[in-house]
């Protein structure tokens, strides 16, 4: 146990003595440290949800996913661990609540709430003030994430989708699908595109910003080319979106395409998968398919490289 004044006290079990005095001499020194930062009494009068309120109050409005983060947030603090006291909170609790969220969502959903943990715990102690000792989140293992998918369309699922568009009544879903088919741009850079960002002239398209945070412009083929043409009916002020659907209307919108259209396992970030093989299937070297997709190196590109050997074989024999 390591007791100090004005610090909370501090106890913890070990098996063997020299593991509990470099702990407790640890734990003194942090607490040297930070004492200039005021009474540490105030981390028993705050729980973890608070910290992630003020986070999401303060810091996730700076951040392009903050709708995303916010409900996130939202979702941590309605569970045990928000209500944590944040003298008390321990790497024990945030692994429990590691081992159980596991048991719900996947791994990379578990990586992306303990990230944002650790990021809130972070700003607490450096920018506001607070006088933790250390930050619990950081001494848990992450989950192992393995997010890489193989999936692309399989004969005749590309006119089973567009089929089913044409059931549906969420509008512009036929063309986005198709766009996604034929430029490999993600869900976000899709329904961000203003109208101001299409030079139909040049048969390009500028993404001003990306998820890696960089612009690019794209190039379109002569069926993406159609698509936008054909948008223009709707209107073109050069600050409207060229597709007026939001995330979740598109994600609800294909669940319902791919259930008409008897599909499994397909999700919209496949398209983009599909896209991205197509180009090198019509020749287009690496570098010349990373301008395109945005992607800064080979080897997260070549995640979303899946030939089909029955094409390759038709290549090989042309070569021959």
């Amino acid at each position: 146990m390591v007791r100090k004044k004005r610090i909370v006290s501090r106890c913890r079990s070990f098996d063997r003595r020299s593991d509990a005095v470099r702990w407790a001499r640890e734990i003194e020194a942090q607490a040297d440290r930070l004492g200039e930062l005021g009474d540490v009494r105030l981390a028993s009068k705050l729980t973890l949800g608070d910290i992630l309120m003020r986070y999401r109050d303060q810091v996730s409005p700076t951040k392009r996913g903050a709708y995303s983060e916010r409900a996130r947030i939202m979702g941590i603090v309605r569970r045990n661990v928000g209500g944590q006291s944040l003298a008390k909170l321990a790497s024990a609790d945030l692994a429990k609540y590691r081992d159980e969220r596991l048991q719900k969502v996947t791994p990379a959903t578990v990586l992306r709430e303990l990230n944002l943990i650790s990021h809130a715990l972070d700003v607490a102690t450096l920018e506001w003030g607070l006088p933790l000792s250390h930050n619990p989140a950081k001494l848990i293992r992450r989950p192992c994430v393995n997010n890489e998918r193989t999936r692309r369309l399989l004969d005749g699922e590309e006119s089973l989708l567009l089929a089913a568009c044409d059931a549906g009544q969420t509008a512009h879903m036929k063309p986005i699908i198709i766009f996604a088919l034929e430029t490999g741009m993600r869900r976000g850079e899709i329904l961000s595109l203003c109208w101001s960002d299409v030079e139909l002239s040049r048969r390009v398209v500028h993404v001003r910003q990306s998820k890696t945070g960089a612009s690019r412009t794209i190039p379109l083929t002569r069926r993406a080319t159609l698509i936008l043409q054909n948008m223009t009916s709707f209107g073109e002020a050069p600050g409207t979106p060229v597709f007026p659907l939001n995330a979740n209307a598109v994600r609800l919108a294909f669940q319902r395409i791919r259930a008409r259209a008897g599909i499994s396992d397909l999700r919209f970030h496949d398209l983009r998968h599909e896209a991205i093989s197509r180009l090198f299937e019509r020749g287009l070297q690496m570098f010349e398919v990373a301008a395109i997709s945005g992607h800064r190196g080979m080897r997260m590109l070549q995640r979303y490289t899946h030939l089909r050997a029955t094409d390759l074989v038709t290549k090989l024999d042309q070569l021959s």
